[in-house]
């Protein structure tokens, strides 16, 4: 079975479905792309790692990763392995002491596992064939206004506030309160109004 490597691209707010997001995979040598519905406790797993935040305590992924690291047990890949009735299914390969065991979990926690192990994710050419979205670039090598919002990283809900006219000191002090009271959806989007300000 040929293996497939995706690369995470983002995660969007789902037009769809009230409170869910869109976790979108992209194949790392080609132009499919994979949407796959998810929900805010899982995105909010997947969000603060693709955004470098710091929890003051650790969440459920990271004791896993603290865990599995004090039993010297490593991740060596997450294997998109199946896809039934539009549900993806996933297994963790996991290896100690040179033996390698495959574990079931769904595929955001895998997903959210693999960000904080940096280890690949990969799928098979079966499942891309159903579920992938193939991008064709123009020449100016945008891909067309439809996709546009599966390549955003960061998506908001209508309503966000407006961080444009805070100080830099002010968004900090933001920024340390959206992460001490764990709202990193918050937190996400006073990084990216920081980041925005960073010089070229």
């Amino acid at each position: 079975m040929k293996k497939v490597k995706l690369n995470i691209l983002g995660l969007s707010y789902s037009q769809t479905q009230t409170g869910a997001y869109a976790l979108v995979l992209s194949e790392a040598d080609g132009n499919r792309r994979i949407p796959i519905i998810i929900g805010a406790v899982e995105a909010q797993a997947i969000a603060i790692q693709l955004e470098g935040l710091k929890p003051p305590r650790p969440l459920t992924h990271d004791l896993f990763l603290n865990v599995a690291l004090a039993f010297d047990i490593e991740i060596a890949e997450v294997f998109i392995h199946k896809l039934e009735e539009g549900i993806f299914y996933a297994e963790i390969v996991c290896e100690q002491n040179s033996n390698r065991i495959r574990v079931d979990s769904r595929t955001s926690d895998a997903i959210a596992l693999a960000l904080r192990f940096e280890c690949p994710i990969f799928t098979t050419e079966e499942i891309l064939e159903k579920a992938g979205i193939n991008m064709e670039f123009d020449e100016s090598g945008d891909a067309g206004d439809e996709f546009e919002e599966a390549d955003n990283v960061k998506k908001t809900t209508a309503g966000h506030v407006d961080y444009s006219d805070y100080s830099p000191d002010e968004l900090n002090e933001l920024l340390d309160t959206a992460i001490s009271d764990e709202d990193y959806e918050r937190a996400s989007e006073i990084r990216d109004e920081i980041n925005k300000r960073k010089p070229e």
